[in-house]
């Protein structure tokens, strides 16, 4: 009798996993945009998350899960004829919530929605000006994760009431890994570094 109970409860686990992971699948697909401007020493850079929220994504973080924002940037100099010199990087993680007054990125209102996520801007200083003929590239990469696959994890040993049976065990991690992985947006782009006169 005991084993048709915790069969069900994975069961279950596995129908949730399934659906979450079903309902993700007709997202718009997500993008990211920058501009980056250089002004004597410093070059200064804009990044922008598009469609990051999906209907099932806006869902959970409806419900009180906060999104992480983690946007990775690198600054390149380009050179003729050979791969992009490594200038310096940096990496930023912001947190996305939602209460009743609306979305907040780190806190700060979004009253545009979350249609175009303005992210923080990042500023680097050169070592020395650069010259007329130097041009420079940065590379944005933006990732938002509102499930992981520990709290999915979380969720199955709730709804399987903490049974350590092993049967299913491998088959059910690895479905979790893959719902945590689609509910998780990722874009890339590369801009070129404007001079300002």
């Amino acid at each position: 009798m005991g084993g048709h109970g915790t069969q069900g409860r994975h069961g279950a686990a596995v129908v949730v996993a399934a659906c979450l992971l079903a309902s993700g699948a007709r997202a718009e697909e997500a993008s990211a945009a920058c501009t980056a401007t250089l002004s004597g020493r410093r070059v200064m850079v804009r990044p922008e998350a598009r469609a990051f929220i999906s209907p099932e994504l806006d869902r959970l973080v409806r419900l009180g899960l906060a999104g992480k924002l983690e946007v990775e940037l690198t600054l390149r100099k380009r050179r003729a004829f050979w791969f992009d010199a490594h200038v310096d990087s940096a990496r930023v993680t912001q947190v996305l919530a939602f209460t009743r007054g609306g979305y907040f990125l780190d806190g700060r209102e979004l009253p545009g929605g979350v249609g175009t996520l303005e992210l923080e801007r990042v500023a680097w200083t050169l070592d020395a000006k650069p010259e007329a003929g130097e041009h420079f590239v940065v590379q944005v990469e933006v990732r938002l994760q509102v499930v992981t696959s520990a709290s999915l994890g979380r969720m199955a040993r709730w709804l399987t009431q903490g049974e350590t049976s092993s049967s299913g065990t491998p088959v059910l991690g690895s479905l979790l890994r893959s719902v945590a992985e689609d509910l998780a947006r990722r874009a890339s782009v590369r801009c070129d570094v404007s001079r300002q006169p």
